[in-house]
Formats: structure tokens, sequence, C-alpha cells
């Protein structure tokens, strides 16, 4: 494996929405919140640490929500990074209200989404917001209100592109009959490829899939296991073979690591850096 200083590089690029350029290799700043994904973090400083290491070793695309913390990792991103650098895309959603600690609940409301729109803009120092994602349609309002809304949002210049969160095709196809729709993140790992079906739809149709919890290997990495075998090969950990396995099985996928740490941080860019063999590919999609 290189050591280049850039390690996000060799993850390869991706078009957004066919005109907003990202290294494949991103970065979630769900982690740098408090327990809970709830308030600040214990060590702030940190936090910004890793946001500001991040882009130096090539990530051009970080993945945040105003229900982070909610609102603290968006501020965060502002402090580390503002004034953005020219190439960096910072992808923002809403849709999720929080009344505590790990607790998540959908709000769809049009005035509700176009309220956080604002916010965003505010907290994160944009104009525009380069991909904003409905973090969960709301099943209590018309996926037309919602969508529509972003819509407007996008019409006055306020957000560039539209993404979903958390969907099944036929959702993805419902919304598209609304609004262009550029990417889907949906949970999806090594160890758990239940969203197979909307990865594909997705690479058929060129959007991005950007998929959260990317890491999770399961009973992949236990000793003697799949991922422990080639890693022994690869000088590379079972959570790096993971990210590399993503990142081979499509070129539409845009993983998001996240962590609080800047060792984890550079550890788990340096997967953008490792070549699965295509007898290894096949093992561990096998395995899995």
């Amino acid at each position: 494996m290189g050591s280049t200083s850039q390690p996000a590089k060799a993850s390869g690029t991706y078009r957004i929405g066919g005109d907003l350029q990202v290294d494949r290799l991103g970065y979630g700043a769900m982690q740098i919140t408090g327990p809970g994904v709830w308030g600040d973090p214990k060590d702030p400083a940190e936090a910004v640490r890793v946001l500001r290491r991040a882009y130096e070793l090539g990530v051009t695309f970080i993945d945040t929500a105003d229900s982070y913390g909610p609102f603290v990792s968006e501020l965060l991103i502002r402090e580390a990074l503002h004034p953005y650098a020219d190439d960096l895309v910072i992808a923002t959603k809403a849709g999720l209200t929080r009344s505590g600690p790990g607790d998540w609940r959908p709000v769809g409301r049009p005035e509700y989404l176009r309220q956080q729109c604002e916010l965003s803009l505010r907290h994160l120092g944009l104009e525009s917001i380069g991909l904003y994602q409905l973090h969960r349609i709301d099943a209590k309002v018309p996926l037309e209100d919602q969508l529509g809304e972003l819509a407007l949002l996008k019409e006055e210049g306020k957000i560039r592109h539209i993404g979903l969160s958390e969907v099944t095709v036929a959702q993805i196809e419902a919304a598209r009959q609304i609004t262009p729709i550029v990417s889907v993140q949906n949970l999806y790992n090594l160890a758990d490829r239940s969203a197979e079906d909307v990865l594909e739809y997705c690479e058929r149709n060129d959007l991005a899939f950007i998929p959260w919890f990317p890491i999770a290997t399961g009973n992949l990495a236990k000793p003697g296991g799949p991922l422990d075998a080639i890693s022994t090969g690869h000088d590379a950990t079972p959570a790096q073979l993971a990210l590399a396995w993503l990142l081979r099985r499509s070129p539409v996928m845009l993983p998001i690591p996240g962590t609080s740490s800047v060792g984890h941080l550079e550890e788990n860019v340096a997967a953008a850096e490792v070549q699965l063999t295509d007898d290894e590919y096949d093992a561990l999609a096998k395995a899995a």
C-alpha cells in the first residue's frame, strides 16, 4: 500500500448530478457530536482537527445533517473549513427532528424543511448547498409536498441538487416523477447488503449511492474469518478491506466512513489505496 499525502485521491472521482465532482471516498460527520448524536463532542478541538485533516488527506465530500447535534456538526464544519476550498462539496440533510439523545422523528412538512434549509445555509456559511437530502420520507405528509418544497428551494438557488435517504426503488421512482434526484443514501456494507436492489437501480440510472454505516464487518472480521485472512496479505485492517470492497463494488459508490479521531480517520482514508484482486473481491462478496 502506498503512502501518498492525499490517499483519498486513489478512490477515483464521481460527478454528483453530473457536475459536482468529488473524490469517491468521503467523510461522514455524524460522529463529531456528543453521545447519541446529541450535543457537543467531548473534544471539540479534535473534531476540528479531524475535519481539517480529512481535507488534507484528499477528501472532497463531507456528509452531514441538521439533526447531528442538532446543528453541532454543521457548526463544527464551518469552524474547521470555512471559507471552503473550491473543490469541497458539503452535503447536508433535513427531515429528521430530535427530541433527545438517540431519538429521531421524521418531519417533512414543507415549512419545516424550508426553515431547516435556511438554518443549514446560515450554520454552514453557504449561499447554496451542493447536495441537500431528504433525511427520511415523512409518511404523514404527501411526497409531492416534501419534494416540491425542495424543488422550490432549488429554483431559488438555495440548493443545487436533491438526494434521498433510506428509500426503496419504488420511492426513488415516485420521487423522480416530482423532481430530479441525484443521490441515494441507504444503509449498506459488506455484512448487510439488503439495499442491493437500490444500489443496482442507482448504477443503472447514474445516481450516487452513499452507503451509511459502511465499515460494519460483522462476523467477517473474526480471527480466521475471510477479512482476517485477506488482511494479512495486504497489511490492511478489516475496516480498510470493507471500504476497499465498497469502492470496488460500484463506480457510483461514495462511502462516507465517520470517526471522531484523527488516527481512525487516517486509517479509513488509507483504504482508498488498497487494491483487491478479483479473487479477494469475490471471496469477500461470497463470505458475507
